[in-house]
């Protein structure tokens, strides 16, 4: 896939209207390709050295076990997600990545990022955007968790996911392709699959979206919108800042 079209660029071309040259850049970084089968972890917690991944196709979890063996998922990436950054500039992973399905990715080590940062300023400015915004999540995630109840939570959690996956072509505010289980959903929720299965039926009988057979129907967004009370703007959608 040419850098042009990929669904990286189209993410980072919400913040800053990419160049020729940073494409040319892209194309780089996306020399070496991989595939992962689902379940295979490409990252393990406490591993060194490791590669950084810019996803291209598929589905992919972030997650960390404790000590009783519980797994916290923290969140999932999907096409056009830069994974295991901090890998890259850690010494040590500090969580597991696993594919959801199988996915492609493109392999980046850390000599290629700092090239890549060094040639095209403005890319690297990208990038962090992109890390920020995934902070930015990670700090919604907490609060859903904290404070709202889990219908709210479960509202919010497909809300963002839509938005997200809206930006780089995968998804509309009618609905959009998801191929997670009510398992995978009760760890990241802090839910059991009971309690998951549950919620989603609440929400389906009220009219406001269906999650079933993989694939996520909003039939009043308004409506999911205001239950949640989402606000998008944490997500930065706006628009090039960078021209």
């Amino acid at each position: 896939m040419n850098a042009i079209h990929s669904p990286f660029a189209r993410k980072l071309g919400a913040f800053v209207s990419l160049s020729e040259n940073e494409y040319a850049a892209l194309d780089r970084l996306h020399g070496r390709r991989k595939v992962f089968a689902a379940g295979l972890d490409m990252v393990h917690q406490g591993q060194t050295n490791q590669a950084a991944y810019i996803l291209a196709s598929g589905w992919v979890c972030s997650y960390k076990i404790l000590a009783d063996g519980a797994r916290q998922i923290v969140d999932f990436q999907i096409p056009g997600d830069f994974l295991g950054l901090r890998s890259v500039l850690f010494r040590t992973s500090d969580h597991n990545i696993e594919p959801v399905t199988k996915v492609e990715a493109s392999e980046v080590l850390a000599s290629d990022l700092l090239a890549t940062f060094s040639e095209t300023p403005r890319l690297a400015t990208a990038v962090l955007w992109a890390a920020s915004r995934d902070e930015a999540m990670v700090v919604e995630h907490l609060v859903s968790i904290g404070r709202r109840d889990a219908k709210e939570r479960t509202a919010h959690f497909l809300l963002e996911l839509g938005a997200r996956l809206k930006l780089v072509g995968l998804g509309s505010a009618s609905g959009y392709a998801c191929p997670l289980s009510q398992y995978l959903l009760a760890d990241t929720l802090g839910l059991s699959a009971v309690h998951v299965n549950r919620v989603l039926r609440e929400l389906r009988e009220d009219g406001l979206v269906t999650f079933q057979h993989g694939q996520v129907e909003i039939h009043d967004l308004d409506g999911l919108v205001e239950l949640a009370d989402f606000d998008k703007t944490y997500l930065d959608h706006d628009g090039p800042l960078l021209k």
